[in-house]
């Protein structure tokens, strides 16, 4: 990157700005529900017949397990989650939905669904491929950058 382009003009601000609207918007939206943007997509991601382990979780959400301990308390005290210990491994434990956590993983997933079909019928199925395409490119270029690499 040339020393003349405004941190305005990144990619990685782009990514954050747009990334922060799109949480924003859900964080409003959801809050009708009692929850979150976050608590929503835990929600949405844990496996209602099988149950998800904590390190499971955390890697969906992109957080370390200790990162994630706060927020599994906060929505286990909310009667969204509750929390056993897997009958294989005593160390490893799997957090499961309650009844009121599937209603509000109910609701969660009907809100991404609208959400992704407005987008969807906004944008050409064209721009929708470029996009992804490129953010999978940012992924894996990511992964691979080494400062001094270029």
């Amino acid at each position: 990157m040339s020393s003349n382009v405004k941190h305005q003009e990144t990619i990685d601000y782009f990514l954050k700005i747009v990334w922060q609207t799109v949480a924003n918007k859900y964080n409003h939206l959801v809050s009708d529900f009692g929850i979150t943007q976050s608590i929503g997509y835990l929600l949405i991601n844990i496996n209602e017949k099988e149950g998800t382990t904590v390190s499971q979780a955390a890697t969906l959400l992109g957080l370390k397990s200790t990162s994630l301990s706060r927020m599994l308390r906060q929505v286990e005290e909310m009667g969204l989650i509750y929390r056993e210990s897997n009958a294989g491994d005593k160390r490893s434990v799997k957090i499961y939905l309650t009844e009121t956590g599937k209603q509000k993983r109910h609701q969660a997933r009907v809100l991404v669904r609208q959400f992704n079909n407005y987008l969807d019928d906004h944008i050409s199925e064209n721009d929708r491929e470029a996009l992804i395409r490129i953010l999978n490119k940012i992924m894996k270029l990511t992964g691979t950058f080494k400062p001094g690499s270029f």
